[in-house]
């Protein structure tokens, strides 16, 4: 209890000091919290990934299309259990700054395909049936008011005119990891508006979505569906869907890896902050430790006073952090578009990493005080003037 005095008192001596480090350190925190956030939020996507699904797409690049007479052929390779398809459409709704993914798929295979993409049976019946209906996620349903028979109309741009789409349906996530921001409509929708004003853009597909019975056989799989097409105008490149996934990523991969690197440089700037701090504590109080050796105290009594003082400086500075931190994200998962980020929340794992990285900091700055304290003789202290 005397040892737990002697701490709060050290750590209250310098008020200002202190409380200018505490700050320092929480705005560390928050710093690398929204950081990391932010890094996991983009890779989202490739987490949700599933094992049993491949994605095809042009071998050149995935803005061109493939020919839907494909879709047959993919269906009858071994090991295929159902083929999908999706283009994306792009569009406006209301202003650019409203992004959502919007894509026009089949309406029959996709929410078979995409099982984490949840709707009651009546909602899936009514979706089928119309031919200009739309699916919309329950996070994008939340954000933009959409309610069940409700029009949306989009300004296309790559599908030049405009559309007018009517929600049937708004899908629940099967788990925390599921996009709930996408909009989907029937592609013969689009097909059709095609075929009668832009005849050239029939029949094209975006990309197609591959169910596998097993996940094992996902390279062999693969390897015979680009084979079937290697020959023709428009080669194939299959590949899992965690792949597909992080190639999409790849021309941002520089920025986010910069974002990564830089979370974990900034629980070095946490170091110096409070290494300089607890440097500075030990330099003035040189003569006060040699009184405490000379009053009996000892190398344990020390370190437990130093050790002490350092942790509990760290660690309040870091709740203080995390406090902040979850005030952060929360405001940023309220006012970024959802399109920009469909699942925007703090990890665990962030918060783990922040609470390992403040006590291992408050136990790495107390390291050289410590050694001074001890090394020093009672003799030299009375001496030291500082």
């Amino acid at each position: 209890m005397k040892l737990l005095n002697l701490i709060f008192r050290n750590i209250l001596r310098h008020k200002l000091r202190t409380f200018l480090t505490i700050l320092g350190i929480a705005i560390a925190v928050l710093a690398f919290g929204v950081l990391r956030t932010v890094v996991t939020a983009w890779h989202s996507g490739v987490d949700a990934a599933a094992a049993d699904r491949l994605i095809t797409r042009h071998a050149v690049s995935f803005i061109f299309p493939l020919d839907y007479a494909y879709k047959d052929q993919i269906a009858r390779i071994p090991g295929v259990e159902t083929v999908s398809w999706a283009n994306w459409f792009g569009g406006v709704y209301i202003d650019k700054q409203k992004f959502f993914a919007r894509m026009g798929v089949d309406a029959e295979t996709y929410f078979d395909v995409y099982d984490e993409f949840q709707l009651t049976p009546e909602e899936l019946k009514n979706f089928k049936q119309q031919r200009n209906s739309c699916v919309v996620g329950q996070d994008l349903a939340d954000t933009y008011g959409f309610k069940i028979g409700e029009p949306i109309v989009l300004e296309g741009d790559i599908y030049p005119g405009q559309w007018e789409f009517i929600v049937r349906g708004i899908y629940q996530k099967k788990n925390k990891s599921t996009d709930g921001t996408l909009m989907v409509f029937h592609w013969d929708y689009l097909n059709e508006n095609m075929a009668q004003n832009s005849p050239n853009r029939a029949s094209d597909v975006g990309w197609y979505i591959v169910k596998i019975d097993d996940p094992s056989k996902a390279g062999d799989i693969s390897e015979r569906i680009d084979q079937q097409f290697s020959n023709s105008s428009a080669s194939t490149k299959t590949e899992t869907e965690v792949a597909f996934n992080q190639g999409f990523l790849a021309g941002f991969s520089a920025m986010f890896t910069a974002m990564d690197v830089m979370s974990f440089l900034i629980v070095g700037i946490i170091m110096l902050v409070l290494g300089n701090t607890m440097i500075m504590a030990a330099r003035e109080r040189t003569r006060e430790y040699a009184v405490f050796k000379a009053l009996g105290f000892t190398g344990s009594h020390l370190t437990k006073i130093i050790m002490g003082e350092s942790l509990l400086t760290s660690l309040i500075g870091g709740l203080l952090g995390l406090g902040l931190m979850v005030l952060a994200v929360g405001a940023f998962e309220a006012t970024l578009p959802k399109g920009w980020f469909p699942v925007f929340q703090l990890e665990p794992s962030t918060i783990i990493l922040s609470i390992l990285a403040v006590i291992i900091i408050g136990v790495a700055a107390a390291i050289f005080p410590i050694q001074r304290a001890l090394s020093t003789r009672i003799t030299e202290g009375f001496r030291f003037v500082g």
